[in-house]
């Protein structure tokens, strides 16, 4: 082990690196997540747009669930949750809610990128949001994770996932200071271009990816699925922007994007 309390680098599970790996340890981050999101936009946001429109129960998995906040009440909507996370903190948290609402959600800690234990074709639904997809790393591996969404749902089924768009960095000095230093970084060899680097909820060196439209649409398409609909939202309150159909892969500080499996 390191002094950081995170395995060797090429121990780590794909996709994940020594802080992502450090988060999903952090029995705090579990305890007070609700306290810290309370009241998110982007969280609100989240549950409007999935409520909405997955609106008929059916099996659901929630792929980067946190403490569970959409797995639980999907669950009380009489949908049959799995709740996947990597942190055995986030998924002890999801089994209190769960409790503590009187429904039943089935705890799974496992990698998003790698779900060998679920069957092909098991779920009529899949949930990744919050820019859970942003938070693996390496291009490679977020495209594993997407072919293993794809893989687990039936012909048919929906998946929904929210990401971040890299171009809501135009809209300040500072935004385009960190351009600028992601494109060095990028000719450099270091950092891919769309990864930030930032010390979240007092853990350093974590990364967060920030999607191009084209990048995310081209992921998802490559990988079986059928864009349905996408939601531009604004990257302060989340609410939809202003004329979505107009330049939204500039102007969208995000997007909410519901896709079918079609392959």
């Amino acid at each position: 082990m390191t002094a950081t309390g995170a395995p060797p680098d090429w121990s780590l599970p794909e996709g994940v690196d020594a802080a992502l790996w450090n988060y999903a340890g952090e029995e705090r981050l579990a305890l007070d997540e609700d306290a810290y999101f309370h009241d998110h936009p982007l969280l609100k946001a989240d549950a409007t747009a999935l409520e909405a429109r997955f609106d008929r129960p059916g099996s659901l998995i929630d792929l980067g669930c946190g403490t569970g906040r959409l797995s639980v009440r999907f669950a009380e909507r009489g949908f049959r949750v799995v709740a996947v996370d990597l942190s055995a903190p986030m998924l002890r948290a999801v089994s209190a809610r769960a409790e503590r609402s009187g429904v039943r959600v089935a705890p799974l800690r496992a990698n998003l990128c790698r779900l060998q234990c679920i069957p092909d074709y098991s779920f009529d639904y899949a949930i990744s949001m919050f820019s859970t997809l942003g938070m693996i790393r390496g291009a490679a591996a977020r495209g594993r994770a997407i072919a293993e969404a794809s893989r687990i749902l039936r012909v048919g089924g929906r998946l929904a996932l929210h990401a971040h768009n890299l171009w809501l960095n135009l809209r300040d000095s500072q935004g385009r200071i960190r351009l600028a230093k992601g494109f060095f970084r990028s000719l450099a060899g270091v950092d891919p271009i769309g990864d930030v680097r930032m010390t979240y909820r007092g853990v350093p060196n974590m990364y967060v990816h920030l999607f191009t439209w084209r990048e995310l649409a081209g992921a998802l398409k490559s990988r079986g699925f059928r864009i349905d609909e996408v939601l531009p939202i604004d990257e302060i309150d989340a609410e939809p922007i202003v004329f979505p159909r107009l330049a939204h892969s500039l102007r969208a500080g995000g997007w909410i994007v519901f896709c079918t499996r079609v392959r």
